[in-house]
């Protein structure tokens, strides 16, 4: 027998629901059929994937009304926001839109009697690993494309979120993706790591944490499996003098708070220029008040609880920390906060870099905000950080962004915008956030591997 999975309900601290992990022999054997269904998946015209990965998408969506309580329950985000399906189906649908071209073979020019160039061409068995935060848009990223390209992909999702890969799984199948090609599957953490090992994957796309990111690649040590790691971030803000005050001050607030902080790309630091600094901060605190901290199932809740107490809890280490070493809060408690999964929203001033509050990943409805004095101070600080996800810069002036974005050590840059995923772009990060990428053109380049064609004939 495997394990027992637990998911424990952020609401109320029950087990919602619970399944048990797949054998080592089983999950040798599930990885054995992904790849003798692999060849035949990819001989089927790419359009043809195409349509099916799309109606998949679609079958998801018609899943809804169901998948958004659900959610809330799983991993405390209010039903108020509707779920993710508009962010699922807009990633997945611009991948299966570029596919023909990103996958096209590149022709590297013919004579009479020769033919050269490159294929994309498929891994085989890829692994998809996904995270509670934003569990079905995450998955897609890999899932659609990988898919389409003509791997056959095992899903493996947190036990926070137990249930969503079932119901990916579920929808894909109903639209004529091969149950061999597109597995959910139950995996403890040992014997995930033995398949790797064993070389069951050609290629692994993990999204969590920096420590489970050393642990697949220790285990993949010495068997060249290609992975793709996305292992957090910090995320700073930077509001310049000549900022829309009002517009940064809303779009930073909800990138820090939004999903109860619990954002890959959300906003952990903020950064203002001093002249707007008072102001930046009065208007942030009214609008943190103005939050309802409650039961994700009322339509009037605003913030919920954090996924899981013990997150709830390294934040508020990290703010208690914070204030005994100088820090304000500027947030009253709100009547919800239990001390458990429930957790006021917080902002803090008079914090600095030798405090975890501003280093370590938080994860959590919690943003830490400092005065600078000028671009060089804004930059400093922006990239004295061990990670690099996103930046998000508030100016008028696109010339002085680019020239900022050019310097800071990051995956994306966002002007006047934050806490967004453009599936056109690749999603990508720096140092202890990872390496690879996900979605645009290159997300099918890390999916697939290129094959070289050099046809001479006989007579040339």
């Amino acid at each position: 027998m495997g394990q027992t999975l637990q998911c424990i309900s952020p609401i109320d601290g029950t087990v919602y629901a619970e399944r048990t992990t797949l054998t080592a022999d089983a999950a040798r054997q599930a990885t054995r059929e992904a790849r003798q269904a692999q060849a035949e998946w990819a001989a089927i015209p790419l359009q043809e994937r195409i349509d099916r990965v799309l109606a998949g998408i679609a079958a998801v969506g018609n899943m809804n009304d169901v998948i958004v309580p659900e959610l809330a329950h799983m991993m405390g985000r209010p039903v108020r926001y509707g779920g993710e399906f508009g962010g699922f189906e807009e990633r997945g649908r611009y991948m299966a839109n570029i596919a023909q071209e990103a996958l096209a073979d590149i022709m590297v020019g013919d004579a009479p009697d020769l033919k050269r160039y490159i294929k994309r061409v498929p891994h085989g068995v890829v692994l998809v690993v996904a995270p509670w935060n934003y569990p079905y848009m995450t998955a897609i990223n890999s899932v659609a494309p990988a898919l389409i390209a003509g791997n056959s992909v095992l899903l493996k999702h947190s036990t926070q979120t137990l249930l969503v890969g079932e119901r990916m799984a579920q929808a894909f199948h109903t639209a004529g993706v091969p149950e061999a090609v597109f597995q959910n599957v139950f995996l403890d953490h040992a014997t995930t790591s033995s398949l790797i090992t064993e070389q069951a994957f050609d290629f692994v796309n993990f999204t969590g944490s920096v420590n489970a990111g050393r642990t697949l690649e220790q285990a993949a040590a010495g068997t060249f499996t290609g992975m793709a790691l996305e292992l957090g971030g910090k995320d700073p803000g930077y509001v310049m003098e000549d900022a829309d005050l009002d517009a940064a001050v809303a779009t930073l607030i909800d990138a820090a708070m939004f999903n109860s902080g619990q954002c890959c790309c959300g906003i952990e630091r903020i950064y203002v220029h001093q002249r707007l600094f008072d102001t930046f901060v009065e208007k942030a605190v009214a609008l943190v008040e103005s939050y309802r901290l409650g039961n994700p199932l009322e339509e009037t809740t605003d913030i919920g609880p954090m996924a899981n107490v013990r997150f709830a809890a390294e934040v508020r280490s990290q703010i208690d920390e914070a204030v005994s070493a100088g820090a304000t809060a500027h947030i009253t408690t709100k009547p919800a906060d239990d001390g458990g999964a429930y957790l006021t929203p917080q902002i803090l001033t008079g914090v600095n870099h030798t405090m975890r509050l501003m280093r370590e990943e938080s994860f959590g409805p919690v943003v830490g905000i400092m005065p600078v004095d000028d671009d060089a101070e804004a930059t400093r600080l922006m990239n004295d950080s061990p990670f690099g996800l996103t930046a998000s810069l508030w100016t008028s002036d696109l010339s002085r962004a680019q020239s900022i974005g050019d310097q800071l050590q990051t995956g994306t840059i966002f002007m006047n915008r934050a806490d967004y995923l453009d599936p056109a772009l690749c999603w990508t990060g720096c140092k202890d956030t990872g390496r690879g990428g996900s979605l645009s053109v290159i997300g099918y380049h890390n999916l697939t591997r290129p094959k070289s064609y050099y046809l001479k004939s006989p007579a040339g």
